[in-house]
């Protein structure tokens, strides 16, 4: 087998081009997330947080940035807590479970194949016999 068609075959195969999908989605779902939070969330936290260039702040005689390290974990918990919202609660409404079926109240008869109520001992139609239902099964 060449090197060509051994190629073909992995690039082809279903997980590899799951992969490959998934990356594509996941960097657009990062381009509209980064959107949400820089657009919508920061002009907010821009509100409440001190004025100025907070984060270019250093301390002396170290030049440590913590406000370059505070920003990046605010940031951080900002689209992690976006992401929650949006992966969580959002898809939680997306993927409702429908409520399970009532019981059935009816039931076919064996020899007609006419629909009965559960607790019937006769049929309506054939007027056969029919057997008790047994711990709840018809």
């Amino acid at each position: 087998m060449s090197v060509l068609s051994e190629f073909k075959a992995f690039a082809l195969k279903g997980n590899v081009v799951d992969l490959a999908v998934a990356v594509v989605i996941g960097n657009a779902f990062t381009a509209i997330v980064n959107a949400v939070v820089a657009d919508l969330v920061m002009p907010v936290v821009g509100l409440v947080l001190p004025g100025g260039d907070w984060r270019n702040a250093t301390f002396t005689p170290l030049q440590l940035r913590l406000g370059h390290l505070l920003g990046a974990m605010l940031d951080f918990f900002i689209i992690a807590m976006v992401l929650f919202i949006v992966v969580v609660k959002v898809g939680a409404l997306w993927n409702r479970k429908a409520a399970a079926p009532p019981p059935p109240t009816t039931k076919m008869c064996p020899e007609c194949r006419e629909t009965i109520p559960l607790d019937a001992r006769r049929c309506r139609a054939c007027t056969s016999v029919l057997e008790p239902l047994v711990s709840g099964r018809a």
